[in-house]
C-alpha cells in the first residue's frame, strides 16, 4: 500500500469543532485527477486541499481544491489551512506562497497567533436574481441588493440580520439556478456584517465559514461603509468570524486555525502512477 500523511483542520476556529473544517493532502506530484476527486468524496467535507512544491518559481507550492463533486476555482478556508499545516510544521518561515489554476497567486503569513492570507477582490455587478429568492425564502421587497460576479457567486443583500439567520432555502431548487455559490448577507449585530453561504450547485448545502465569498463581500461592505476594514460573522451552524480589509486588488481576511486530526491515507500500490 501507498501511504500519504493527510490532515483535518479547523479553519477560521478559536477551538477545536468549530470554524470550517478542511482535509489537507500534500503530495511530491499530481496523480490523475480522478484519484484527487476519489480522495476528496472519501473525506466528504466541503473541501480538500492538495498541494505539490512548485517547480515553476512563481510560488511555493502549487495548490487545488476538490469537493466531494467537482474542482473549486477557489476555497479560502482550505487555503488558510494548507498554510497552517506549512506554517507550523517550519517555524523559521513567516509566510508561504501557493500558485494556483485560476485564482492566481495566494499568500498566507502569520498574523500574530493567527494568520492573514490574501485572495483576490471580486467586484460583484448588479444582477437580475429574482429567480433565487423563492428557493432561499425571500421576497423581492425583503432584498436591498442583487449582485453577481463572473466566478459564479452571486450577492443577495437584506437589511435585516435575522433574516440571514432565519433562512430555511430549498436546496433542490436553489440547485437549478446558474450559480456555483449563493451569499445572503445583511448588516450584523456584533460584527459588520453577517452572511450565510449555500453552494448546492458544488454538491454542498450550507458552507460553515467561506473564504472566497468574502472576496465578495468585502469589497461590497468596504464600498458601502466606506472603510476599508470590516469584522465579518459567518452564522452557519459551526460559526465563523473573520477580520476582513481592502488592499488594492486584494482581499486580506485573518483568522485563526486548529489541527483536530493527523492520519494516514492508505492508497492501492501504482495509485499515484
Amino acid at each position: 500500500m501507498i501511504r500519504l500523511p493527510f490532515v483535518q483542520i479547523d479553519a477560521f476556529a478559536d477551538a477545536p469543532f468549530t470554524g470550517n473544517p478542511a482535509a489537507v493532502v500534500p503530495l511530491e506530484a499530481w496523480p490523475d485527477d480522478s484519484l484527487l476527486g476519489k480522495i476528496a468524496m472519501e473525506n466528504n467535507l466541503s473541501e480538500t486541499a492538495f498541494f505539490v512544491p512548485d517547480t515553476s518559481g512563481e510560488a511555493d507550492y502549487e495548490l487545488r481544491w476538490f469537493t466531494p463533486e467537482t474542482e473549486v476555482q477557489l476555497c479560502g478556508h482550505a487555503t488558510l489551512a494548507s498554510g497552517h499545516y506549512l506554517l507550523s510544521a517550519d517555524e523559521s518561515r513567516d509566510s508561504v506562497t501557493f500558485r494556483t489554476r485560476r485564482a492566481g497567486t495566494l499568500r498566507v503569513s502569520r498574523d500574530g497567533n493567527a494568520y492573514a492570507m490574501a485572495l483576490p477582490a471580486w467586484r460583484a455587478s448588479e444582477a437580475d436574481l429574482s429567480d433565487r429568492l423563492p428557493p432561499l425564502g425571500l421576497s423581492r421587497d425583503q432584498v436591498s441588493a442583487m449582485l453577481a460576479h463572473d466566478s459564479g457567486y452571486s450577492l443577495i443583500v437584506v437589511e435585516d440580520a435575522a433574516l440571514v439567520t432565519g433562512l430555511a432555502p430549498d436546496f433542490a431548487a436553489l440547485a437549478n439556478t446558474d450559480d456555483f455559490v449563493v451569499i445572503v448577507s445583511a448588516p450584523g449585530s456584533d460584527s459588520d456584517i453577517i452572511s450565510r453561504v449555500f453552494a448546492p450547485g458544488a454538491g454542498l448545502e450550507e458552507d460553515p465559514v467561506t473564504g472566497s465569498a468574502h472576496a465578495v463581500l468585502t469589497p461590497y461592505w468596504a464600498d458601502r461603509l466606506g472603510r476599508d476594514r470590516l469584522t465579518a460573522f459567518q452564522a452557519s451552524a459551526r460559526g465563523g468570524r473573520l477580520d476582513c480589509r481592502i488592499e488594492g486588488d486584494r482581499v486580506v481576511l485573518t483568522g485563526k486555525c486548529v489541527t483536530v486530526i493527523e492520519g494516514t491515507l492508505l492508497l492501492p500500490e501504482g495509485s499515484l502512477r
